[in-house]
């Protein structure tokens, strides 16, 4: 699917009025080699504490966009390399973290768009808290599972639905 982000808001302006499509505020690096991406949500709220993001990882992707509501924790990466390389491997279509990712040259060489607020070479610990499918908040944007992630140069969208 091809979409440019500026378009979809351009032609679901009463969504933005009416809150079913949202707008992240401008504070995500890029990261991947792709530049755009898009699917449904899967969602985990984590804190510094990386285990369930990697045993999300390592089930199906099928596409979807992991969200992940790392409190934006400006302390350690929840996501490097291996992660990464994992995504890709079991295809999920993109990562959102809110949060910090590291080994950026190695999650540059995979076939999978990342958004994060900032890179971080300190690893997270790994004590496996966290919370999975649930209604996450992302830098104020609230983002529930199966809401649609559309991600590009200009921006990330959340949608409470597919938008064609």
């Amino acid at each position: 699917m091809t979409f440019a982000t500026c378009d979809i808001c351009d032609a679901n302006e009463d969504k933005i009025v009416e809150g079913t499509l949202a707008v992240l505020p401008p504070v995500f690096q890029k990261f991947g080699k792709r530049a755009s991406f898009s699917g449904p949500a899967a969602t985990l709220k984590v804190f510094e504490d990386n285990v369930l993001v990697r045993s999300t990882l390592e089930t199906p992707g099928n596409g979807r966009v992991l969200v992940v509501d790392g409190g934006g924790s400006l302390r350690c990466a929840l996501v490097g390399g291996n992660l990464g390389m994992l995504a890709e491997k079991n295809g999920w279509s993109g990562i959102v973290v809110n949060g910090c990712v590291r080994d950026s040259d190695e999650l540059n060489a995979c076939d999978i768009g990342i958004r994060a607020l900032a890179t971080h070479p300190q690893r997270s610990i790994r004590k496996g808290i966290g919370d999975s499918n649930l209604k996450v908040t992302i830098a104020g944007v609230a983002v529930a599972p199966g809401d649609w992630i559309y991600a590009d140069a200009d921006g990330v969208l959340v949608s409470r639905a597919k938008l064609d």
